[in-house]
């Protein structure tokens, strides 16, 4: 199996790629100005977090919009690559009022294959300004905390998958596990 991270500048994209060569993938980090033809050989693809306020600066996500309009294959946004997932499909990403940083409780509100075998509630990290406030058609909500309504959303038909918080640090509690479920996602 082969997974590409794009690097959209994040703190934690090198844990991302830690997690996924941990678990046995052909792993490689791709900066987000990569062509999708450099890419084809991908059976899905992580879009990092990253510096960027989506809300204002979503140009900076380089060639995503690319990855999602012509990649038929999984997709996993985490943070700031979620947020662009979100916006690019039709959502509206704004300033949190309550940014996170920090530990943050998620409850789980629906399941989908993402969240597969995780418990109702779990501890997660977080580290964003910005987020989505408003999911695009299609898209269902999957997890909350109290202060970020959206933490978790897909449309797994299209193969879509979105985390606000960051389940590639070892601070957040199943992070391994949803790693896993998407990996069987993307199983060829």
């Amino acid at each position: 199996m082969k997974i590409y991270v794009i690097d959209n500048g994040g703190q934690w994209t090198h844990r991302e790629w830690r997690v996924l060569k941990y678990l046995g993938v052909n792993v490689e980090i791709k900066g987000n100005e990569s062509n999708v033809e450099e890419l084809s050989d991908a059976d899905g693809l992580v879009l990092s977090g990253g510096a960027p306020s989506i809300a204002y600066e979503s140009f900076r996500l380089g060639k995503t919009s690319d990855y999602l309009s012509r990649m038929d294959i999984p997709i996993l946004g985490i943070c700031a690559g979620a947020q662009f997932m979100g916006m690019f499909y039709g959502g509206r990403v704004e300033p949190a009022v309550h940014p996170e940083f920090g530990k943050v409780k998620i409850r789980i509100n629906n399941r989908d294959a993402l969240l597969k075998d995780i418990p109702p509630e779990f501890i997660a990290w977080e580290s964003h300004n910005d987020e989505i406030k408003a999911l695009p058609d299609g898209f269902e909500l999957l997890a909350s905390s109290d202060t970020c309504k959206i933490q978790v959303f897909s449309n797994e038909k299209m193969g879509r998958f979105g985390i606000q918080f960051h389940p590639e640090v070892e601070h957040t509690e199943f992070g391994e596990k949803i790693f896993r479920n998407f990996l069987d996602l993307c199983a060829p």
